[in-house]
């Protein structure tokens, strides 16, 4: 083989090998950035998805807790589909407050209206709890459950029946502060805010609760009221759990 003959196909066998060794170090180089670049990521959702485990587990251990809310009786409805179907409430994203229209009736006295339904057949209604007019509060369905109370928005809503003693829908003191209590505490327990807080008429117009429709400064005032009340509800919790 003649010398420049060999020097050539030296040359190109050399330069074939170093073509393969730059072309190994770039699949080096993309294999390390893949890993690295997939190490990256499982770090990143495996934080994002403790993150939402933690979030889920504080939101549950809230829904669960009675620290902060107002003295109430349980007398739930017995499952019937005029008055409580039993159709799991999935997601609440409010609280409606009605008024019942019915003066001078007490909680009892509507819950056990509400309870008398599956026998008379005579409409489909109800509410998660009753306020009366001393104060004293009833829950007739489960949290858990719809109401038939709130319209369109029964799928997403817990609803509060109120008494009241007159035709204007005034509330006694004793109901506006069972009700400010309780709207607040379950607003807490569920994490909602003031402003999620809404009048059976912000659904379909309805004179309800009539005082607060005609008053509509009261509203507000309730509003802000709620709010001053989840923050207290809040300070409860935590102390309960500072002991």
């Amino acid at each position: 083989m003649k010398k420049q003959e060999y020097k050539e196909r030296y040359e190109k066998a050399k330069a074939e090998r170093k073509k393969r060794r730059k072309k190994v170090r770039i699949q080096k180089i993309t294999i390390l950035g893949t890993a690295l670049l997939t190490a990256c990521l499982i770090a990143v959702g495996g934080n994002r998805i403790g993150a939402a485990m933690e979030e889920k587990r504080l939101l549950e251990a809230r829904n669960h807790s009675f620290v902060g809310a107002p003295p109430f009786d349980v007398e739930l409805l017995d499952i019937n589909e005029y008055s409580r179907p039993g159709i799991p409430l999935e997601e609440i994203k409010g609280i409606v407050i009605h008024y019942t229209a019915n003066p001078g009736s007490t909680a009892q006295n509507n819950r056990d209206y509400f309870e008398g339904l599956k026998d008379s057949h005579e409409t489909k209604v109800s509410s998660h709890f009753v306020v009366g007019i001393e104060g004293e509060i009833i829950q007739c369905i489960p949290s858990s459950e719809i109401a038939y109370a709130s319209n369109s928005r029964n799928s997403d809503t817990l609803s509060i029946e109120c008494c009241h003693t007159d035709e204007t829908g005034k509330f006694t003191e004793a109901t506006y502060t069972s009700l400010v209590r309780l709207t607040g505490w379950l607003c807490y327990r569920f994490n909602l805010t003031s402003q999620d807080v809404i009048r059976h008429y912000d659904v379909t117009g309805k004179i309800c609760p009539k005082y607060f429709v005609d008053h509509p400064d009261a509203w507000e005032q309730f509003k802000a009221d709620v709010g001053e009340q989840i923050k207290v509800v809040e300070q409860e919790v935590l102390a309960e759990e500072g002991e």
